[in-house]
């Protein structure tokens, strides 16, 4: 089971909205879909999900090409867009039945008690959809991405408008989903990054520019960055002279130190190979990793 995307271009008159991209979202992961605004990141999306065709390229989800039966490959997808759109005039439960009857679901009232409790919609059910806050209104939207148990859910910004304990919640929800589905989604918060994705994709002006997993996204661009280290006995800064690329930025006490590494690629474990040739007994090692917010900047900026 998976989304795979090949080749795929999107123009809209003179501009070049998706340029070529190529990326693929298996069971029991996490994608991170990011790029700045205007990157292509929702047009790619809708593409998917069967809303707009591509100009060129091909799309597959579960093993069904959209282009070619978009019907049954739609089955298999949920998909909360960006903009969120909802009947504001029906009642939250009443909105789930109706959405549950298009997808021509068995025992209605189960599937909706469900999707009701897993996004935490119980003590809202009962309103209308017009009168709830920003944040409820995206529950809703989760909770008819979610109400046909479909094997891909794709998610733009779904904790958009979310307070700090609905983020928790959902962000624990998306989670949970990830083990048992596909799930695609989008973001411009890093940390839920760091704590939901498996994998990142991310793309800037249409283009691809990053595709890989999330701790080979690290390594990848840990060029320079900081150490912490505490030794046996004193350091001699003879040793750190001798290493090139490497600095001492402070002397915290009690033989513990923070480096700094300025070269153009990460140079910690030949510094630590370089301290144990000196017989220097290094106690502790904590390597400090480049944020993803710096890593995405560096992606995205022209």
């Amino acid at each position: 089971m998976s989304v795979i995307v090949k080749d795929l271009v999107k123009i809209f008159g003179e501009q070049r909205a998706v340029d070529s991209i190529s990326f693929e979202a298996k069971k029991g992961e996490v994608l991170g879909f990011l790029g700045p605004n205007g990157a292509g990141k929702s047009t790619t999306m809708r593409m998917i999900g069967g809303f707009i065709p591509p100009n060129t390229g091909e799309i597959s989800v579960c093993g069904i090409n959209v282009l070619e039966d978009s019907l049954s490959s739609r089955a298999k997808i949920g998909y909360l867009p960006e903009s969120n759109p909802l009947y504001y005039d029906m009642y939250v439960k009443e909105y789930l039945h109706f959405v549950a009857s298009i997808h021509k679901i068995k025992q209605k009232k189960a599937k909706i008690d469900a999707v009701i409790e897993m996004t935490g919609l119980g003590r809202e059910q009962s309103k209308l959809v017009g009168t709830l806050s920003k944040g409820y209104k995206q529950r809703v939207g989760l909770a008819q991405a979610m109400i046909h148990d479909p094997e891909v859910l794709i998610l733009d910004e779904p904790t958009s408008g979310l307070d700090p304990n609905q983020l928790a919640e959902i962000r624990t929800l998306i989670k949970r989903l990830g083990e048992e589905k596909i799930v695609i989604f989008s973001t411009h918060i890093m940390q839920e990054v760091e704590a939901l994705c498996d994998r990142v994709v991310i793309i800037n002006k249409g283009q691809l520019v990053e595709n890989s997993n999330l701790s080979d996204l690290h390594s990848k661009h840990q060029q320079g960055g900081l150490l912490q280290l505490q030794t046996r006995n004193n350091l001699n800064t003879e040793l750190i002279d001798d290493f090139d690329g490497v600095q001492l930025i402070e002397d915290l006490g009690m033989n513990k130190y923070k480096l700094a590494f300025t070269g153009k690629s990460d140079l910690r474990g030949a510094f630590m190979q370089h301290l144990q040739t000196n017989e220097v007994q290094v106690l502790e090692y904590a390597p400090k990793e480049v944020p993803m917010e710096q890593i995405f900047q560096k992606l995205t900026r022209s």
